[in-house]
C-alpha cells in the first residue's frame, strides 16, 4: 500500500505500487467509497470529458488491484491511493475486510520522505516492523518514532492489534529535489520489495529513466556553486557512513517460515482459532 500525501514525496511510493500493478497485469478488485473519508474542499474531485464526449467526475480514489504472479511466487493485492482526511479507523476496518477477503498474510506499506541525502548516491531505504517476531526475523528495528502520525502509522497500529503482521519501507530522497517523478527512489523501493517478497519487480528496466533524471538534476544544479558544494558535503558524509541494509541476508525464505508459523497458529482446531 502507498498513499499520496506527506509520506509520498516525489510520488515515489505510489509510483512503485503502480509499477507493480503494470508489471504483473493487475486487475481491479475493489474500491473504498471516498464519500465519508475526504474533505472535498481539500482534495477536490476532477471533471473530465470522457471518450464519448460526456462529462465525468473522478473522485479521490483508493482502489485495490489484484495481481497474479508467475511460477510459485506469491500473488499481490495492491493499493495505490490518497490518504483520507477523515475516519482513519473506519478506513482501517475497510482494509481489514479486504485482507480477510483476499487471504493476505503480510501487509507492506511503502513511503518516501525528504532527507539529507545526495542525488548522486544510492537512496537509503529504512524498514521497521511492529510485530516483534517479524522484526527479529528481518533484523529490523521496531518503530521508534514518537509524535504526530499519519494514516500509515494509524493502520500499522490498528492492524497490529488484530494480529496482522505489517512491515514499513520508506525511501529517503534529496530534500533539494522534492518534486515528482523520482524514479531513483521508486526503483530503490522496488528493489527492496523484490528482495523481500521474492517477486520480480523489473526495477532494472528503470535504468534509463534514472539516468535521464540524474542528468536533469545535474544540469539544474551545475551553475549554482553553493548548491554544488552542499551536494559534495552530503556525498562526503554519505561515503563516510557504513552502509547497512536489511537485504544483506536471504529474507524471502525467512519470511515464508514466519508466515507458515503464523498460518499454523490460526488453523482450525488450534488455541488461537
Amino acid at each position: 500500500m502507498a498513499y499520496r500525501g506527506l509520506f509520498d514525496m516525489g510520488e515515489a511510493a505510489t509510483a512503485a505500487v503502480d509499477w507493480l500493478s503494470m508489471a504483473h497485469n493487475g486487475h481491479p478488485a475493489a474500491a473504498i467509497d471516498p464519500e465519508t473519508l475526504f474533505d472535498f474542499q481539500e482534495v477536490r474531485p476532477e471533471v473530465r470529458i470522457g471518450a464519448n464526449g460526456t462529462r465525468e467526475i473522478h473522485w479521490p480514489a483508493n482502489n485495490v488491484v489484484y495481481a497474479k504472479t508467475k511460477d510459485d511466487n506469491r500473488d499481490l493485492v495492491l493499493l495505490s491511493g490518497v490518504e483520507p482526511h477523515l475516519r482513519w479507523r473506519s478506513f482501517g476496518h475497510a482494509i481489514k475486510s479486504i485482507i480477510d477477503h483476499t487471504g493476505s498474510e503480510l501487509v507492506v506499506t511503502v513511503g518516501s520522505s525528504l532527507a539529507m541525502v545526495p542525488h548522486t548516491r544510492a537512496f537509503p531505504v529504512k524498514a521497521s516492523a511492529g510485530d516483534a517476531e517479524l522484526a527479529t526475523t528481518l533484523n529490523v528495528p521496531p518503530p521508534s518514532y514518537e509524535g504526530p502520525t499519519g494514516l500509515v502509522g494509524s493502520l500499522h497500529h490498528q492492524l497490529g492489534e488484530l494480529g496482522i503482521p505489517t512491515l514499513s519501507l520508506r525511501v529517503e530522497i534529496p530534500h533539494y529535489v522534492p518534486g515528482p517523478p523520482s524514479p531513483k527512489a521508486t526503483a530503490a523501493l522496488l528493489a527492496h520489495l523484490d528482495h523481500l517478497c521474492g517477486i520480480p519487480t523489473g526495477h532494472a528496466r528503470m535504468a534509463d529513466e534514472i539516468r535521464d533524471w540524474e542528468i536533469r538534476v545535474h544540469r539544474a544544479l551545475v551553475d549554482d556553486k553553493d548548491v554544488a558544494e552542499y551536494v559534495e558535503e552530503l556525498e562526503a558524509q554519505t561515503d563516510a557512513e557504513p552502509s547497512v541494509s536489511f537485504t544483506d541476508h536471504d529474507i524471502t525464505a525467512e519470511i515464508e517460515t514466519f508466515l507458515d508459523s503464523r498460518r499454523g497458529e490460526t488453523e482450525p482446531g488450534t488455541d488461537n482459532e
